[in-house]
């Protein structure tokens, strides 16, 4: 056990954020800490950026290209796209729109599906820039 309780450690981190500029955050499951270039705790695996998703309904002549617009926007971590009943027809992963030439095989699968589908619905799933800040 640590020498000091809970007054001091808060204490400890208020002398860490505002005299050394160190911004400690925690992990929201486990209370790990955590470095800002984490992307998941090492710890328990919970994903340290809180996921906003965005739900967009095209027709199916418009999918192809609101897809590349979404990937191009940036800071997308997974698009799915679903049908009129909500089943999911395609999910695209993050890092298919940081290599161009695995992008390919994607818009080939959205171009299928667009012929066979009227409307549907993108789901966009983007991390924030910050990561939680919770105390244990």
């Amino acid at each position: 056990m640590a020498w000091y309780g809970s007054k001091e450690k808060e204490i400890i981190e208020i002398v860490d954020v505002l005299v050394l500029g160190i911004d400690m955050t925690y992990c929201r499951k486990c209370g790990r800490e955590l470095t800002e270039d984490m992307s998941y705790c090492p710890s328990c695996g919970t994903p340290t950026r809180e996921t906003v998703k965005e739900e967009l309904s095209v027709s199916a002549d418009d999918l192809i290209k609101k897809v590349k617009e979404i990937i191009h926007e940036g800071n997308v971590t997974r698009i799915v796209v679903k049908d009129d009943e909500g089943r999911t027809l395609v999910e695209i992963p993050a890092t298919v729109g940081v290599i161009g030439a695995i992008l390919a095989p994607w818009m080939a699968a959205l171009g299928a599906v667009a012929a066979v589908a009227t409307r549907c619905t993108i789901v966009v799933e983007r991390s924030e820039e910050k990561p939680q800040q919770q105390n244990p």
